[in-house]
């Protein structure tokens, strides 16, 4: 079946640099290659008939216009052009027996295992699943230049409202109006800034953290372990509350400790993706406004408190400068090599998925902050295989999930510069690190004895980027993008998990 829609207005603008981040990517692809496109579910709360259903979902696209964008390269550049009229394919399918959310997962990956035309094609697809003749959920696939898991948010929300018949203001931001801000005064003296911050960072940034010999990769090459750990959600909101920092910059801090001990590097540089958004209208914004942001933390000498306390303000400036035209950035990271002499290599990275800064459904610690009590939980903790790719652009890549009852982190990992085996030890150390940090103060120079980290070896025994450490063996690594994992997002806050596809702006 089809739905009619008709938007408020058309027309045609240069890409957001949201939209251009992504874009970039997408160059690395085959035509009707899947990486970039979000399998999502949403249920459909109540006793409502189908009609009611295509009419709420009518009102879904036609409120917000990234939801009818197509992308086209055209000589003048790559642009956005926003369809006003338009017919959506609508499939219906029946749950029978099984949960209809199982059943719009299950479809939801289906609609997203064929990539999109981006020229041609609106990012969405979608179907109704029914169970006993009524619609109970709809199964999606989006496309990430569309949308990112801000956005997920902003239309878990609306559908709510639209099958309910509320009325709602119309949306005052929308693409269209942030593609000319961008250009304008305001929005380009604010990437004008964000570039002047990546230049005095880039400057100071080690060339590379991965400057020693490469080992035999497994077959896929990237593999991501993930871990639960009570003990770790629990330790950093101690750790926070404790520094006066956020529980995202104890994990973010903690990343960047663990990648010193092991590569011996007391500067690290790591990419943080940002969601940029800073305001109520890009707040309020359904789009894709995901870019990275860069964080380079010195850490030299002190403790954990100390490298926390310092990467909560790091972090803090990476995020405010991470709104920038990637197509400047490209330019700016090759001016910097050609000074540098050779390529900063930016493929470390650290994504907090989480959509709140907390974990509301810890286990009860008591009395609360104890170090007995918190080390207690690492009991509970397991790690596992999340999956393996051919190709990624990332060497090291920590994100966390959305799980409120412990933390969920995942690390994926280039098993050609790092064995999976390291994966597992960084992961437990991350564990280590905090629970002995709520016990007592922990010096950065005895993390690596502390956490169980074996720090590499470079030939001849040179420390970090030293001359000869970086023969062929040790070449940057840049490749394709993060594919989309296979798991559909469901809507509202658990669509935040979808934020780890972005794997990072690197040097693509």
């Amino acid at each position: 079946m089809t739905v009619e829609f008709a938007g408020a207005r058309g027309g045609e603008a240069p890409l957001t640099w949201g939209q251009q981040a992504f874009w970039r990517l997408t160059r690395w692809l085959d035509d009707g290659d899947p990486y970039f496109n979000m399998p999502w579910t949403l249920p459909v709360p109540g006793r409502h008939e189908l009609d009611a259903v295509l009419a709420a979902l009518r009102g879904l696209v036609e409120r917000h216009e990234t939801l009818r964008t197509t992308c086209a390269q055209t000589p003048a550049g790559p642009v956005q052009r926003v369809i006003r009229r338009g017919r959506l394919t609508v499939e219906v399918a029946e749950a029978g027996q099984a949960r209809p959310l199982a059943v719009a997962a299950e479809v939801a990956a289906e609609l997203a295992a064929t990539g999109f035309d981006y020229a041609a094609e609106p990012p969405l697809r979608c179907a109704v699943v029914t169970g006993g003749g009524r619609p109970r959920a709809m199964a999606f696939a989006l496309s990430h230049l569309a949308v990112d898991a801000w956005t997920l948010d902003i239309l878990a929300a609306d559908w709510k409202a639209l099958l309910a018949g509320r009325e709602m203001p119309a949306p005052v931001w929308q693409p269209l109006d942030q593609a000319a801000f961008e250009r304008e005064r305001t929005g380009a003296a604010r990437g004008a800034r964000a570039l002047r911050h990546w230049r005095a960072e880039l400057g100071t940034a080690p060339l590379t953290l991965f400057d020693f010999p490469g080992v035999t990769p497994e077959e896929p090459r990237f593999v991501r372990i993930g871990m639960e750990s009570a003990a770790v959600a629990a330790a950093a909101e101690t750790l926070a509350e404790r520094w006066s920092v956020s529980t995202a910059s104890v994990l973010t801090t903690a990343s960047a400790v663990l990648l010193s001990a092991l590569t011996g590097h007391r500067r690290v540089a790591m990419q943080l993706i940002v969601a940029n958004r800073h305001d109520p209208r890009t707040g309020a914004m359904a789009g894709t406004a995901v870019q990275d942001g860069l964080f380079v933390l010195d850490l030299s000498g002190g403790t954990f408190a100390d490298a926390a306390r310092a990467g909560h303000g790091r972090a803090l400036t990476a995020y405010r400068n991470a709104h920038y035209d990637p197509f400047a950035m490209m330019a700016l990271r090759e001016e910097i090599g050609r000074e540098r002499g050779g390529t900063v290599d930016l493929s470390a990275y650290f994504n907090d998925a989480r959509s709140i800064g907390h974990w509301p459904n810890l286990p009860r610690v008591e009395p609360p902050g104890d170090p007995a009590a918190i080390a207690a939980l690492t009991g509970r903790t397991r790690t596992f295989l999340v999956g393996a790719w051919h190709e990624v652009d990332a060497t090291v890549f920590f994100s966390t999930t959305p799980a409120t009852h412990t933390c969920g982190l995942h690390l994926l990992v280039d098993t050609a510069r790092l064995p999976r085996s390291t994966a597992h030890a960084l992961l437990l150390g991350m564990e280590t690190l905090l629970v002995s940090g709520v016990a007592g103060d922990v010096p950065l120079d005895a993390v690596a004895e502390l956490c169980g980290i074996t720090p590499v070896t470079r030939p001849g025994g040179s420390g970090p980027g030293s001359p000869g450490t970086t023969g062929g063996d040790a070449e940057v690594v840049h490749m394709k993008a993060v594919p989309v994992e296979g798991a559909p997002v469901e809507g509202g806050a658990a669509g935040r998990a979808a934020e780890d596809v972005t794997a990072g702006g690197g040097a693509r």
